[in-house]
């Protein structure tokens, strides 16, 4: 089984060595050398460009996996606590906000408008107008005092 592996490996290096590496041809004069060499100088860059671009996306791959595990890390290191309701006086936050060397006092009811309540007599107002609405101008109470 192994033997087979082996077997299989080396036909597939031999078969990509033929897709992309052909025969070498030499020729005889200095000019055909030449535009072999620089054939082969792309090539080279190519491939190159390749390898760096490959090398950039693993330790772009590498830093993130790297910052995933340290906040699991924190995550699994620090528990948000549960918080409580506290009530407090504006007076009271802002001397925890700024410290004892200030001292502010905030009176929100005095900066409210002041408004006077109007006393009505509702009462009267509506026993006047059904007297209004009786008409005979208050004879109705003679007859309401008959009954």
């Amino acid at each position: 089984m192994l033997e087979e592996e082996a077997r299989e490996a080396e036909r597939e290096k031999m078969q990509y060595l033929e897709e992309n590496c052909t025969a070498l041809f030499i020729p005889g004069s200095m000019q055909d050398l030449q535009e072999l060499c620089c054939k082969l100088h792309k090539q080279i860059d190519l491939v190159d460009e390749e390898r760096y671009n490959m090398e950039v996306k693993v330790a772009k791959s590498n830093k993130v996996d790297d910052l995933k595990l340290k906040i699991q890390y924190l995550n699994g290191r620090f528990k948000k606590p549960v918080l409580k309701k506290v009530r407090m006086s504006a007076d009271a936050m802002l001397a925890g906000l700024l410290g004892s060397k200030h001292k502010v006092s905030m009176d929100l009811r005095a900066s409210l408008k002041q408004v006077k309540k109007e006393v009505k007599d509702e009462v009267g107002a509506w026993v006047k107008k059904i007297e209004d609405k009786t008409g005979m101008g208050g004879r109705k109470k003679m007859f309401d005092t008959e009954a």
